[in-house]
């Protein structure tokens, strides 16, 4: 097997060597904290205070060079946001009843249905009426093959996947490929917008935001925490929970505006004319339909920075496949490492993969926009959940998970905001530097704000 990374600080240099950056500059952070407290076989809190320092790095390297010191505890609390959103007063529901493992008649699967649309497709595929429950649910899985199963929910466009144990010689080509890369495309000039000062280096930075679901809106977030005008656009008919955006939200602006019609699309053109970076996380096929793929921006804008993030990987074979965090750890294996028992699949203690793919990608970003000012050109980053998790199956295990040797108060590490007289408390900030920005700006309500720059 191709190893992974063995410590958080060799998977760092491993990504700042992949990012292209100068060896040395690794050097200005801190030795590891004590270990970020989440507790797994595997080693996710390496791969989380990894992540994190890349885009610490990466954001003071705009500013000439800072100490970077990751708090453990608050990456840990940013990691787990979720579990410490509140809004007005209450603890949402993150999971959706036809969410989770089920059992098959020769092993397991695992879907997701948080999305109306994902759920009423699993139902379709099952040939379930629409209103049928978890109950209905599992009861048809469990007669079915998982592959069986997980063949027909996605042939009716939704999401199922069979619970797999590692495959090695997978895992270790996937290893071979950079975690995050960075390429150059075609050959503009220098091209130097940003000028903030150290709190807010990307200030002059034109960002659209067409992600969804944690990994490309922590990506897109980061960037907003560091002076970035972020607007993300959202299609009409596929509403997003607001819980989630509060989530992921932070300092952003938020438009509705369908690219199938022509006049939505004449509004986001003007808006793509002007923009220095368009960040995308949908399927490979539908940007290429909608002629938002990397290569087609670039070629329309030639100093652009277009950042893609997948789950399964941008190459033909994964090019129209759906994913999320929880099935990239199903598919992968991690879901049997993380069993408690043998019997029953288990999972990371936070959507691990999710949150440390929007790190990389915005590291990506950052690099990719310094590079921009000196050598020009446009500039394609990409990484995937699944090059994600290859990299966590390659770093080292323990049997026996240990609780953190050390309690934190994770009140300590939230903000609390009045957004549209809702009382929103969400997770701080886990990036750190030394002059960098320390809070959030507050998230803005879902979809109500006009297709303009700021």
């Amino acid at each position: 097997m191709t190893p992974g990374a063995s410590t958080g600080r060799e998977m760092l240099e491993q990504v700042w060597s992949c990012l292209g950056a100068e060896p040395t500059r690794v050097q200005v952070v801190q030795e590891p904290p004590p270990e970020v407290p989440l507790s797994a076989h595997l080693d996710v809190a390496s791969l989380a205070w990894a992540s994190v320092a890349a885009a610490s790095l990466s954001a003071a390297e705009l500013v000439g060079g800072r100490e970077i010191t990751p708090d453990a505890d608050r990456i840990a609390v940013a990691y787990a946001s979720e579990r410490h959103l509140r809004v007005g007063g209450e603890a949402p529901t993150v999971w959706a009843p036809l969410s989770g493992f089920f059992r098959s008649s020769d092993g397991w699967v695992r879907t997701h249905g948080n999305y109306p649309h994902h759920a009423a497709a699993l139902r379709r595929g099952l040939g379930l009426p629409a209103d049928a429950g978890k109950h209905e649910v599992a009861a048809s899985l469990r007669g079915l093959p998982a592959a069986v199963a997980a063949e027909a929910v996605t042939g009716a466009g939704g999401l199922c996947v069979p619970v797999a144990h590692e495959n090695a010689p997978v895992d270790a080509e996937l290893r071979d490929t950079p975690i995050i890369d960075v390429a150059r495309a075609g050959d503009a000039l220098p091209h130097r917008r940003a000028g903030g000062p150290p709190e807010a280096p990307l200030r002059g930075i034109r960002v659209l935001d067409l992600t969804r679901v944690i990994a490309g809106p922590v990506a897109t977030r980061t960037l907003a925490l560091l002076g970035a005008d972020v607007l993300r656009i959202d299609p009409p008919r596929l509403p997003e929970p607001e819980w989630q955006h509060f989530d992921t939200g932070h300092g952003k602006r938020s438009t509705i505006l369908d690219l199938g019609a022509s006049a939505d699309r004449e509004r986001f053109e003007r808006l793509l004319a002007t923009a220095d970076v368009v960040v995308t996380g949908y399927r490979a096929r539908a940007l290429e339909r909608l002629g938002l793929a990397p290569a087609s921006l670039i070629s329309r804008h030639p100093s652009l920075v277009a950042a893609r993030l997948t789950a399964w990987g941008a190459d033909d074979s994964a090019a129209d496949r759906r994913g999320f965090d929880s099935l990239v750890q199903a598919a992968s294996g991690i879901a049997w490492i993380e069993s408690d028992d043998g019997e029953s699949p288990g999972a990371l203690p936070v959507q691990a993969l999710d949150h440390s793919a929007g790190y990389l990608l915005a590291a990506g970003i950052l690099r990719a926009l310094a590079r921009r000012n000196v050598e020009g050109a446009g500039w394609i980053v990409e990484t995937s959940l699944r090059r994600i998790a290859a990299e966590l199956l390659g770093m080292p295990r323990t049997r026996d998970p240990q609780p953190a040797d050390r309690s934190f108060d994770p009140a300590r590490h939230v903000q609390e905001f009045d957004v549209g007289g809702l009382g929103v408390i969400t997770a701080a900030p886990a990036l750190a530097y030394d002059g960098g920005p320390t809070g959030f700006s507050p998230p803005r309500r879902w979809g109500r704000d006009a297709a303009e720059w700021r």
